[in-house]
């Protein structure tokens, strides 16, 4: 196992117990064990090592004294500055917060999709770490940093590798193609769709288990979830697909946003966002980084705000009005959010019950795709039928009149 030093750059005071606990948690995500960190007061940014000489003299003395054999900065770095920041410290390997985050995504992808994503931001984020760098590249070694691609794809010719690149574009081009003709077969038949979205480690995938009855991977560690898992969930009338979607992180950088863009697909198409906040830590800046993303990704859906994690939290005048409260571990507060999706969806869908003989049944089979749900029941010369349809639909069973 790795023993990490992480060297975190603070600015503003107020969230240096957050920023420690975040990069903290991410480190141990990655597998690694975190044996001390160091806050430094940054006033300005030194070109070439980010921060200054002597405090990496004085971080240098506390590697060293516990044989660490990783440092994590908790930003990003440029080449140059992870280069000169190792040398620094006695040639002890260096990744910064973005390199950190792409090896979790290695860890947790497992489609194929999701490992082409992952290969694809990394190569492209390590290519040009490559130019010049060929020494700083047999610091690498194994680890923590060099997950995914590999270390031999990265000893590889940059010809190579920019080959390599081009080729997941390709792949990716496809992809994205085939997610927009599912996306566009979705609304033709009319599935309803809800994206549960918020920061990682919320609990999007126990609340997902819960209200579906499936057994999608849920663990109190973040990133648990990379690929988007989609499930059926039964509302009575009709049947919406519930989606677990990638966590947020505060200050994940923009690069990953637009490299994983096609994971918060689900969010981008659905009919309705169902942002989960952890109400026990800093919900206000979850929610302004969640809608931030969402904002970025132009997510027009409506978003119901779902405070999880209420278990022993009694009083809630501190919480918005509007919010939803619930413990998705302890299944409290389960049927008011059921309630909540269920009057949106009743809202936009009209139920329809009409009677129609049998030379029609042909004409309404041509129309059914556009029905959520319906029943049926056959009498001696007529059909009759309960139906719960799209309200931009019913014009399209004027035919049955």
């Amino acid at each position: 196992m790795e023993i990490a030093f992480i060297i975190v750059p603070v600015e503003d005071k107020q969230y240096e117990g957050e920023k420690i606990n975040e990069i903290t948690s991410l480190v141990q995500s990655a597998g690694a064990e975190v044996k001390d960190y160091k806050l430094v007061k940054i006033n300005k940014v030194v070109p070439a090592t980010y921060v200054g000489k002597g405090k990496l003299e004085e971080i240098k003395n506390q590697v060293e004294e516990l044989e660490c054999n990783l440092i994590v900065f908790d930003g990003e770095l440029t080449p140059s500055q992870t280069l000169n920041i190792s040398e620094a410290l006695g040639d002890v390997k260096v990744i910064d917060r973005t390199t950190l985050i792409l090896d979790i995504f290695a860890l947790r992808a497992r489609s194929a999709e999701g490992k082409i994503q992952v290969e694809l931001a990394q190569l492209k984020y390590i290519y040009p770490r490559l130019k010049g760098k060929g020494s700083a590249l047999s610091r690498l070694g194994g680890g923590i940093g060099t997950r995914g691609p590999g270390e031999s794809k990265l000893e590889s010719d940059r010809r190579h590798i920019r080959r390599r690149i081009n080729y997941l574009e390709e792949r990716f081009k496809e992809l994205e193609k085939r997610r927009k003709e599912q996306s566009a077969r979705r609304d033709k038949n009319g599935a309803l769709q809800v994206a549960l979205v918020g920061y990682t480690n919320t609990g999007k995938s126990t609340l997902l288990n819960v209200l579906t009855g499936s057994d999608v991977y849920a663990e109190n560690q973040l990133f648990a979830t990379l690929d988007p898992t989609t499930r059926k969930f039964n509302l009575g009338e009709f049947t919406v697909l519930l989606s677990d979607t990638v966590g947020f992180l505060k200050n994940i950088p923009t690069s990953l946003i637009q490299a994983f863009k096609s994971t918060l697909e689900t969010a981008v198409d659905a009919d309705l966002v169902l942002l989960v906040c952890d109400a026990t830590t800093d919900w206000p800046q979850q929610l302004e980084t969640t809608n931030q993303m969402l904002d970025e990704l132009k997510v027009v859906a409506p978003r119901l705000v779902v405070f999880n994690k209420c278990e022993n939290i009694n009083d809630f005048s501190s919480y918005p009005t509007d919010g939803i409260f619930i413990s998705a571990k302890y299944q409290k507060g389960l049927e008011g959010l059921v309630l909540k999706i269920r009057s949106f969806f009743e809202d936009r869908y009209t139920r329809l019950n009409f009677e129609i003989g049998y030379d029609k049944l042909q004409l309404f089979y041509s129309v059914q795709k556009y029905v959520q749900y319906f029943s049926v029941e056959y009498g001696e010369e007529s059909i009759k039928i309960n139906a719960v349809i799209n309200n931009n639909c019913i014009a399209k069973f004027d035919c049955l009149k």
